[in-house]
């Protein structure tokens, strides 16, 4: 008997193939719009990529001093135009970026120190070379992969009734900080990447038999050490996404008990990579200011904790991106913020008491975890802590709002998803071309043209229009194909509500 399938199930077969190449796309896009140095403290990360893997001729060998390396010159150089967004990154040519020879340097900006996890840096070290410009941009396609394998694997191997979770929790909270960061050569990449991965897999693993149980107990592991072993602050997410996780899942039962060696083997891995850095001397210290502000303690909360919220905007368009130094049009955070906002309070309609406490703890964490560092640094909201430090917890918190019971399904109309779909698309389109200008000629040239008085750019790479065209159409079709996916359950939920009112 010949089975007939119908043009939904077509659909959702081809959407399933085409999203997480669009996704790919949409995030090289990102990662070739801004110049080798774009990331923030890029200084610091470049030489410790270039020595991650230890001494290699011309690429780190050792200096006169053990507290110092020799590495390539440009590296350091390269972010010659950070803090000034009305300076694009042609200066690059003036250090010698795009020069064939350049000179070994010794300088004490890197991670030999021990304060970062060493991890991120030796994998990336694998991709260091000569050419740093290709080099860079292999780093962060690399990124961009990792992230577009990782969450497609975990996507098709959960139940159907936790994907949303898993691809909303991502959509709503990326653009535009996220879409920067993933594709790129700073740790923070690595944190966003493992945030909503290992909850999503951890919770499929509690929920889940046989061969798919193993798969997603070790995507949850990969997913832990991805996170733990690049950020010190990224390990302490871990331990509370895993967590969040067995208070969701928690049965009296043996089953349940023996699937327990997991989570506790994931929170001993974080605690290592968590206490072998260096970083987890903020905890007691606070993080070293600058500015010597002088205060008691008091002071310091009372004036922070009411600014925290502040850093959550920040993550979704507020703050500028790079070094901070590259501003983001006010649609791109009107729109992130009102899409981010409104799907989480759609997801809360339907909770159950695991639920609100988990949201409840995230919550308080992601208001109380940069209060106690800023406390403790004396510092007020603005200095020291940055957005893409707790964007982790963000994406943690979205995927939990949006987290449902088998029987329940996220209530959308085709209205809605559509306005969700424009807006998110709209705000990465914009996003997109302000990070290329401000790059292209910097920011005092306002065309909307990029193509027009180019300074900088790459020269393997589509021209600056054709790029952001493209990332511009890759994100927007990925987002439509992801909501083409999950769509029959929003159309379904939404017909079984009108029902019930009809029969009430």
């Amino acid at each position: 008997m010949i089975q007939i399938r119908s043009p939904r199930v077509h659909a959702r077969r081809l959407a399933t193939i085409l999203a997480p190449v669009f996704v790919f796309l949409a995030l090289v896009s990102w990662g070739l719009a801004s110049p080798v140095g774009a990331s923030p403290d890029d200084d610091f990360h470049l030489n410790s990529i270039w020595c991650g893997d230890g001494f290699r001729d011309g690429l780190c060998e050792p200096a006169a001093t053990p507290d110092k390396r020799l590495v390539p010159g440009p590296l350091g150089a390269s972010a010659c135009f950070a803090f000034n967004s009305r300076q694009g990154a042609s200066c690059q040519t003036a250090v010698g970026l795009s020069s064939d020879s350049y000179s070994m340097v010794a300088t004490p900006r890197g991670n030999w120190r021990g304060d970062y996890p060493p991890l991120f840096y030796s994998v990336m070290g694998v991709f260091a070379g000569t050419d740093l410009s290709v080099s860079v941009m292999l780093m962060r396609a690399f990124n961009a992969a990792l992230f577009v394998a990782l969450t497609t694997t975990i996507f098709l191997l959960l139940p159907r009734h936790r994907r949303t979770a898993l691809v909303w929790g991502y959509a709503i909270t990326l653009v535009p900080l996220g879409m920067f960061l993933v594709p790129s050569t700073n740790p923070s990449s690595w944190a966003i990447i493992s945030a909503g991965t290992l909850w999503g897999a951890l919770l499929g693993y509690f929920e889940s038999a046989g061969w798919r149980k193993a798969a997603l107990g070790t995507l949850a592991a990969l997913s832990t050490v991805i996170g733990a072993a690049a950020r010190a602050d990224a390990a302490v997410y871990a331990v509370i996404a895993i967590g969040v996780v067995v208070l969701l899942t928690a049965r009296r039962e043996r089953k349940f008990v023996v699937s327990l060696v997991l989570p506790v083997a994931l929170v001993l891995i974080s605690s290592y990579f968590y206490l072998s850095s260096g970083q987890s001397a903020v905890s007691g210290a606070g993080l070293p200011s600058p500015s010597g502000q002088a205060g008691g303690w008091m002071h310091f909360f009372v004036a922070d904790v009411m600014e925290v919220p502040s850093l959550w905007a920040g993550a979704l368009g507020l703050s500028g991106l790079g070094w901070l130094d590259t501003p983001m049009p006010a649609v791109v955070w009107l729109c992130s913020i009102a899409v981010c906002c409104s799907i989480a309070f759609t997801g809360i309609h339907h909770t159950f008491r695991r639920k609100s406490v988990a949201v409840i703890l995230v919550f308080a964490a992601l208001w109380a975890i940069p209060t106690y560092v800023l406390v403790r640094s004396r510092v007020p909201v603005g200095e020291q802590v940055q957005p893409r430090y707790i964007l982790p917890l963000i994406i943690i918190l979205a995927g939990l709002t949006l987290l449902q019971r088998r029987t329940q399904s996220l209530s959308l109309s085709r209205t809605q998803i559509t306005v969700i779909v424009a807006a998110l698309s709209l705000a990465n389109a914009l996003a997109l071309h302000a990070d290329i200008r401000r790059y292209v000629t910097g920011t005092d040239i306002t065309s909307w043209n990029l193509d027009t008085a180019a300074g900088w750019w790459w020269g393997f790479a589509p021209s600056p229009m054709t790029l952001w065209s493209i990332g511009s159409v890759s994100f927007a079709g990925a987002v439509a194909l992801l909501a083409i996916l999950l769509w029959p359950r929003a159309q379904d939920a939404t017909a079984g509500e009108t029902a019930a009112s009809a029969l009430a």
